[in-house]
């Protein structure tokens, strides 16, 4: 694929077409590292964890005879359909 290096603002973007984030499992808005690898420059996806938790690291904590169970939140104030 050949693109162009464009000017933004005081910065240089280039463009990615959505196909080729795909296929590198880059989203919008998603962080990626940038690095310089022998002159090549090579975007990857970012490993760093969104938020405070990784859903996985949660849930590899619970005990293996976890068994959820339904909880009672009181009768209704209002109009509220339980």
């Amino acid at each position: 694929m050949l693109t162009k290096v464009q000017k933004w603002g005081n910065s240089q973007g280039i463009r990615f077409p959505l196909q080729l984030l795909r296929e590198a499992n880059i989203a919008v808005g998603d962080d990626v590292e940038v690095a310089v690898l022998e002159g090549r420059i090579v975007v990857t996806p970012s490993d760093r964890i969104r938020g405070r938790y990784r859903l996985e690291d949660l849930v590899a904590r619970m005990p293996e005879n976890y068994e959820a169970v339904e909880e009672t939140w009181g009768a209704a104030l209002s109009r509220e359909a339980w």
